[in-house]
């Protein structure tokens, strides 16, 4: 080989060495490229259709007012495509841009809980672009084209929901239960905590939990147990008592001296043929009260009467009156369902209430089952005094097995001036159960209970008020992976608003359940018959039954 031969070989083999080298670093720079438009910052799309028709969202997290301290609503595109696209923007500050290979939209916290502090009381825009999938003819690639769908438009409200949820969790069985739990959910985050489960007392049975103002520092939860008897667990300043007796639907008067409580006895009846094949029955119901002070009952004639079923107290905030829901007792044999079981419909009454001289006044009904033709249950009035939300359904006392079961709601700053109770059926219904419905602090937002989506699975739900009463458009409670509720099993039930969270650990209330030393209780009561020290037994089947 000639020197010219070897110098070209040597130039030869350094041009290919460097295409190589430059091949590479293209490569890398793509590569980056790639990386960094996936991570979605500086996305720009240039050119795509602009459909103007709405896009499908699951959940349907659209025209509707948010939580300005609510966690991110992650949400799935319901458009097959090969690429999505989102940006959601307000009046100030940076918008969020999302690219996504999958339909699966997971929006970041910080930059979500920054945007929406920034345009409170503004609106919250989502704009989505899919990418349609690739397809051939012949052997000619069709190009890929983004469409553009029409903005979603949300409001971000100028008032926070309180900062936790509180919930049961509880398999959506017929007559017996494995796990069962209690836990709290912080609003602004996905983190969902124990607050106590019955793993802790060998698979009894839990519910009922119960808030003073909003506030965790008063707290009532049921116990229900063949090996530990039936009790009521009692929180107050972070110290646990267990109280000798078993609390039904409880409410505190909002100066935490008294707990006011349902004795229920409840049984579970299946329908043979029909949609909801459960049903339930209240047997025989009466109200008490304990005082914290003396850790007594007391109960009285204008609450307890031998011919009426009574349940679901509440108190009013100025702790005047005990609302409570009233049905008469037709029947004599109280161990047999009667065949007019389905003709049992409660009236909304309340009795006023002196707590400095401890007594009760005049019962009063406000609305009756015979005019609206309905049973009337779960009464609940806001913080502010004003607003009474309660439900109502076809007969009998548990509107969660019945898709009859709405919402309802009534002005008491109307009724005080005009002396008429007047009441409207709110707009967020559907066409299943509307049951368990809880205020915030501020009486800006509710949580209630839905079997919207399914008939059978119990959600949660968020909805704002606004200073007329009306409702906005729920928002089902956000998760992490918005897919959650397409395979989860459980039901959500008795979601409670609370300010701060529950700070007392599952061992501490599980060793009081199971801890023999209790708060000794003599019940004046037998059931709906005033009877003076007479000690309600824990032994009663009824007790250690399925709600």
């Amino acid at each position: 080989m000639t020197q010219s031969q070897k110098s070209d070989k040597v130039i030869k083999d350094k041009t290919q060495k460097a295409k190589l080298v430059y091949g590479l670093i293209s490569c890398a720079i793509i590569t980056f490229a790639l990386l960094y438009a996936l991570r979605g910052d500086n996305i720009k799309i240039t050119q795509y259709n602009d459909l103007n028709s709405p896009v499908e969202i699951r959940p349907d997290y659209s025209g509707t007012v948010i939580p300005p301290n609510i966690a991110p609503l992650n949400f799935v595109v319901q458009h097959d495509g090969s690429g999505y696209f989102v940006r959601i923007s307000s009046e100030t500050g940076n918008p969020i841009e999302i690219f996504s290979k999958t339909p699966k939209i997971v929006i970041p916290k910080k930059a979500w809980h920054n945007l929406l502090e920034q345009n409170r009381g503004r609106q919250l825009n989502l704009d989505i672009f899919v990418k349609s999938k690739t397809s051939a003819t012949n052997t000619e690639t069709v190009n890929q084209q983004w469409t553009r769908y029409r903005t979603i438009t949300n409001e971000i409200a100028n008032e926070n929901i309180d900062s936790f949820l509180v919930y049961r969790k509880i398999r959506p069985g017929h007559r017996l239960w494995r796990n069962i739990g209690i836990y709290q959910r912080n609003l602004a985050s996905f983190e969902e905590s124990l607050i106590l489960n019955n793993e802790y007392f060998k698979h009894g049975c839990l519910n009922c939990h119960t808030f003073c103002l909003n506030k965790t520092d008063k707290m009532l939860i049921g116990i229900r147990s063949s090996v530990y008897g039936s009790s009521t667990l009692l929180i107050e300043d972070g110290e646990v008592k267990k109280i000798g007796t078993k609390f039904g639907y409880s409410t505190w008067h909002p100066s935490g001296r008294i707990a006011s409580f349902s004795v229920n006895d409840v049984r579970l009846m299946l329908h043979s043929a029909t949609y909801e094949v459960r049903d339930v029955m209240d047997f025989d119901s009466l109200m008490a009260n304990y005082f914290t002070d003396s850790k007594t009952v007391k109960t009285t004639s204008v609450l307890t009467k031998s011919d009426r079923l009574e349940t679901y107290p509440t108190w009013s905030p100025d702790g005047r009156y005990l609302y409570f829901c009233s049905a008469p007792i037709t029947w004599t044999d109280r161990t047999l369902v009667p065949d007019d079981y389905d003709q049992i419909k409660y009236d909304l009454v309340r009795a006023d209430y002196d707590i400095d001289r401890d007594q009760w006044g005049t019962l009063e009904i406000l609305l009756k089952a015979k005019d609206t033709g309905l049973s009337i249950l779960l009464p609940r009035i806001s913080p502010d005094g004003r607003w009474l939300l309660f439900c109502m359904c076809n007969y009998g006392c548990f509107p969660v097995y019945q898709a009859s079961s709405d919402l309802y709601m009534a002005d008491l700053k109307e009724t005080e001036q005009t002396g008429q109770f007047e009441y409207r059926k709110l707009d967020i219904n559907s066409d299943q159960s509307e049951s368990w419905h809880s205020f915030s602090s501020n009486s800006r937002w509710i949580a209630f209970s839905s079997k919207r989506n399914s008939g059978i699975f119990t959600r949660t739900y968020l909805a704002y008020l606004n200073e007329d009463g009306t409702a906005s458009k729920p928002v089902l409670l956000p998760q992490k992976d918005p897919t959650h509720y397409d395979t989860c099993l459980w039901t959500y039930s008795v979601p409670e608003l609370i300010t701060e969270p529950v700070r007392v650990t599952k061992e501490q209330l599980g060793k009081v359940v199971r801890a023999s030393q209790k708060i000794p209780i003599e019940m004046p009561i037998t059931m709906a018959t005033p009877k003076a020290g007479v000690h309600l037994l824990h032994d009663e089947q009824w007790q250690t039954e399925r709600e």
